[in-house]
């Protein structure tokens, strides 16, 4: 994996207030820091030249977050749905992903890390304390990995023991790397679960750019469950090409050889999907991806996805791979239509509301 390191930095004068702000920069002391009263004016310098995705990432914006951190996940669509919450502490990823939806999505494609931490800790309180009864699954991967800073913000010290105190909340990290330096030796109390992103190492090579092998990635997972944490992993998205079986039965394998199924949570399904422009996108940034080209066809939400077929197949075999080595983890699909999980699963959650009560369980939090 390669650490970031911005070129520069840029503060938000109203985030000179925030303590995450002088620890950021701390940490960077020889990295030139200059000061904005709106990011809002940093646009087109960040948003000119041809590459100017891959540029902008070398700006770090340190700025306050003035809306809401907390969001339904975008798969509340689907028709059956987890029922996940998302937090966005941060917004862009250094990792270079071909099939990134961020390079479509945010309007400001430098790497902004929200500074007022005490406003999001609030946030979360005050909603989860409004419903005691339910369990809330949250999230910090959606906009951002939720790891690959950590070793510059320190976000993980912050949001750990927090939800260590909360009794009907868990806390899911969810990355691409093998950043877990933080997060050895602190209280988490079972309410934190740390999950990676896999795919083959053929993939991870072509398509992964920037991010841990999955080596390391399967190692700092055997690690975290060696200091207390109960882990996920996330075949999303899953990649078609000819050979793709060995490879991830292969993973699959390799992964319970090395990992504890038993403090494994859960694991989820998902197919290669994304929106026409970023088809655009990637052809024009990686002309080598094997990402653009393959049998798509418009699906949920407008997004192109290979044929129902193709992910029957694929959900299916995985299902019965990770079934034979890890019988009682969790298996489910992500932004899936009810009959691709009636012909890929046996026993389907017929509702969104019996998925939630089947991950609530596996996250080990009853309020």
């Amino acid at each position: 994996m390669v650490p970031y390191r911005p070129e520069r930095v840029v503060v938000q004068n109203e985030a000179w207030n925030d303590a995450l702000t002088h620890e950021v920069l701390r940490r960077l002391p020889d990295v030139p820091t200059s000061t904005v009263q709106d990011v809002e004016t940093l646009l087109p310098q960040l948003r000119a030249g041809t590459d100017f995705r891959t540029a902008a990432k070398r700006t770090l914006i340190l700025a306050r977050n003035q809306g809401s951190f907390m969001k339904e996940c975008p798969g509340a669509g689907a028709e059956i749905c987890c029922n996940y919450v998302v937090i966005n502490f941060a917004l862009n990823c250094h990792l270079e992903c071909t099939y990134c939806v961020l390079q479509a999505f945010l309007n400001n494609p430098a790497l902004t890390v929200y500074t007022n931490v005490e406003d999001l800790i609030s946030e979360v309180s005050a909603k989860t304390g409004r419903f005691p009864q339910r369990t809330f699954r949250i999230g910090t991967g959606e906009t951002a990995d939720s790891l690959a800073l950590d070793d510059l913000t320190g976000y993980s010290r912050r949001l750990v023991p927090f939800f260590a105190s909360l009794p009907n909340a868990v806390l899911e990290l969810k990355t691409k790397t093998a950043q877990i330096a933080n997060l050895r030796d602190m209280a988490h109390a079972g309410h934190t679960i740390v999950s990676w992103s896999l795919n083959p190492e053929r993939v991870i090579r072509s398509e992964e750019h920037k991010s841990a092998s999955l080596a390391e990635r399967i190692g700092a997972a055997r690690r975290c469950q060696e200091w207390g944490y109960r882990i996920g992993f996330h075949f999303d998205p899953m990649i078609y090409y000819p050979g793709w079986e060995q490879d991830y039965e292969g993973v699959i394998g390799e992964l319970f050889r090395r990992v504890d199924p038993d403090g494994v949570c859960w694991i989820s399904l998902g197919g290669l999907r994304f929106t026409p422009h970023l088809k655009d996108i990637v052809r024009q940034r990686f002309p080598r991806s094997r990402v653009p080209y393959g049998e798509f066809v418009p699906g949920h939400h407008g997004k192109l996805r290979y044929f129902r077929p193709i992910r029957d197949e694929m959900y299916s075999k995985m299902r019965a791979w990770i079934g034979a080595r890890a019988p009682r983890v969790l298996v489910y699909l992500c932004m899936e239509s009810r009959a691709v999980w009636e012909r890929s699963f046996k026993d389907p959650p017929s509702t969104s509301a019996e998925l939630a009560e089947k991950m609530d369980a596996g996250s080990g939090i009853r309020p």
